[in-house]
């Protein structure tokens, strides 16, 4: 009987020229630049500058494939050390193979020698980027889809995954497509994420706890459902327990971290536009240049007007003489001026005469 199902791509990899284009790696990738745009947007949105996020992710995103693969193979080695196997594979990250749980590890401390080279708290940055985390996980499954890897149980549903590939011991038939069910998961941590940060006002690395304690919970009852090869404990798959570990450790660092720092960060990166961890000491350099600069520019023109105001006292004091001058030579000018309504003062000499002739009028 015919039934609806999910196909699976023939072939997880395109030839262009000698040039492989697989889709496991695209997919990675397309969830790095998606983790990265919406982290970034967050970053900026709580008071960080632009690019800081793609800054910093250049150190997390290596340590993250190499912490993600090491985990693989650390928790798989007989897939790669056992009789008969190619311990050279174990380098083949392109064939699939990253733990998540590896990877969030290793790459939190690349991302802590990024944030420290920066000045930045860690945990602030870790909010900004949970939700295009879990966004980036959502895209990552489909690359097992390319790969025809990490399916369920068998079963009879519409949506049932068609497995085609008989190698490394794999069945032809129809499974739980568990890489969608832990894809749709992811999506909605990511949308939780965003709702609780922006409705409880998440920070100090709580949004961050968040997605990891919603995370752990669908991978809990997804990896219940896988049938690939795996550790158990206790009849529990070796990824159930590491789900159930971390979740523990998330809510209580939740519960801590609202006790100890409640709110969040008032300041999520220091001024500063160079990329090492002194940017602050250097801003603050410039900002002292800045400020005698400006100093010595209020000095000078402080000076310039000083000189300014002296010289036209200067010129005051030099009028002030002249005018003084002009006062003095006016005055005597005034003064010999007769009066129209005055006669004419008559000479000394006529004087005198007028007197003689008197004198000798008398004694005749």
């Amino acid at each position: 009987m015919d039934i609806a199902y999910i196909p699976s791509p023939s072939h997880g990899v395109v030839h262009l020229g000698p040039i492989p284009l697989r889709g496991y790696a695209f997919c990675i990738i397309i969830g790095v630049f998606v983790a990265v745009w919406l982290g970034n947007k967050r970053w900026i949105a709580r008071g960080g500058r632009p690019g800081t996020v793609a800054d910093i992710a250049v150190w997390a995103v290596p340590f993250g494939l190499v912490g993600g693969r090491l985990y693989h193979v650390i928790t798989d080695y007989e897939l790669y050390f056992s009789d008969g196997r190619d311990w050279v594979d174990a380098f083949k990250v392109w064939q699939g193979g990253l733990g998540i749980w590896g990877a969030i590890a290793l790459g939190a401390v690349g991302a802590w020698i990024g944030c420290r080279r920066r000045g930045i708290p860690l945990p602030a940055w870790a909010d900004a980027l949970a939700p295009g985390i879990v966004f980036a996980q959502a895209i990552g499954r489909w690359g097992n889809w390319f790969n025809q890897e990490l399916y369920g149980k068998a079963t009879d549903v519409p949506w049932a995954l068609h497995i085609t590939s008989s190698t490394d011991g794999r069945v032809p038939g129809y499974y739980h497509p568990t890489f969608l069910y832990e894809s749709l998961w992811c999506i909605g941590v990511g949308f939780l994420v965003i709702w609780a940060d922006r409705r409880f006002t998440l920070g100090h690395g709580r949004a961050f706890a968040l997605y990891v304690a919603a995370y752990c919970v669908g991978r809990g009852w997804i990896e219940y459902m896988r049938v690939d090869d795996a550790h158990h404990i206790l009849g529990l798959r070796l990824n159930d327990w590491t789900a159930m570990v971390v979740f523990l450790l998330a809510v209580i660092y939740i519960v801590v971290s609202a006790r100890l720092r409640p709110g969040r960060e008032e300041v999520v990166e220091p001024d500063g536009d160079t990329p090492d961890g002194d940017a602050v000491a250097l801003d603050k350099k410039s900002d002292t240049k800045s400020d005698s600069k400006a100093d010595d520019e209020a000095a000078e023109t402080t000076d310039k007007k000083s000189d300014g105001k002296k010289s036209d006292g200067k010129k005051l004091d030099d009028k002030k003489p002249d005018a003084k001058t002009d006062s003095e030579s006016d005055e005597p000018a005034q003064s010999v001026e007769p009066a129209e309504s005055e006669e004419p003062v008559e000479p000394e000499e006529s004087v005198e005469a007028a007197r003689g002739e008197a004198e000798s009028a008398k004694k005749v």
